[in-house]
C-alpha cells in the first residue's frame, strides 16, 4: 500500500510587538484623552503633572506605538437623522475563505453600516448599522441587505433603549 505525503503550508503572521509597558502617568494621559481628545496639551500636560513638552513626547509614543489609533469626534446619531440602532446576526450559506470575504467587502457598501464582527456561535457576523427609523431600515434591507453575497439568513434586532455605550477602554 502506497502511502502518500501531503504538504501543508501555513502562513502565520509574526508575532506582534508586546505594548510597551504603561505607567501611571501614561494610564492618565489615555484616560483624560479619551474622554476629552480636544483637550490642549498645555490643559493636558497640567492634569498629568508634566511639562508641555514632556507631555507632548508621551502622546507622541503612545501614537507611534499604536496605543492611540486616531483621533476623533463622537458625533450624535440622533441630530443626524440616524437614531435608530440595528443589530443584524447574518449566517453565511458556505464556510469558505472566498464566502468570507465576499462577504466582508460587501459589508462595507452598506449604507449606516458602523461595525461588521466575526462572531462564533449561531451566527456568522453581527453588524451594527444605524438608520433615520423602520421604514427607512425596511428600504435599506430591501435594496442592500437582502443582496449581501453569499447570505443564507439576516437576523435583525431594533434596538429599543440603548443602555450603555462607550468608546472608553478602562485603564
Amino acid at each position: 500500500m502506497a502511502t502518500r505525503k501531503t504538504k501543508f503550508r501555513f502562513d502565520i503572521a509574526p508575532a506582534p510587538e508586546p505594548a510597551p509597558a504603561l505607567d501611571r502617568t501614561d494610564k492618565a494621559i489615555l484616560r483624560l484623552l479619551q474622554k476629552d481628545a480636544s483637550i490642549s496639551n498645555v490643559a493636558l500636560a497640567a492634569k498629568v503633572h508634566l511639562s508641555p513638552p514632556a507631555c507632548l513626547r508621551r502622546v507622541e509614543r503612545l501614537k507611534e506605538s499604536g496605543m492611540i489609533r486616531g483621533v476623533v469626534a463622537l458625533l450624535n446619531p440622533a441630530a443626524l437623522d440616524a437614531g435608530m440602532l440595528v443589530i443584524i446576526g447574518v449566517v453565511l450559506d458556505r464556510s469558505t475563505p472566498e464566502s468570507f470575504a465576499a462577504f466582508e467587502k460587501a459589508a462595507q457598501t452598506v449604507s449606516g453600516c458602523m461595525e461588521c464582527h466575526v462572531v462564533t456561535g449561531e451566527f456568522d457576523y453581527f453588524l451594527m448599522l444605524r438608520t433615520r427609523d423602520s421604514e427607512s431600515f425596511n428600504r435599506l434591507h430591501a435594496e442592500q441587505l437582502l443582496y449581501l453575497p453569499g447570505v443564507r439568513q439576516i437576523r435583525s434586532f431594533m434596538v429599543l433603549k440603548q443602555v450603555l455605550s462607550t468608546t472608553q477602554f478602562p485603564v
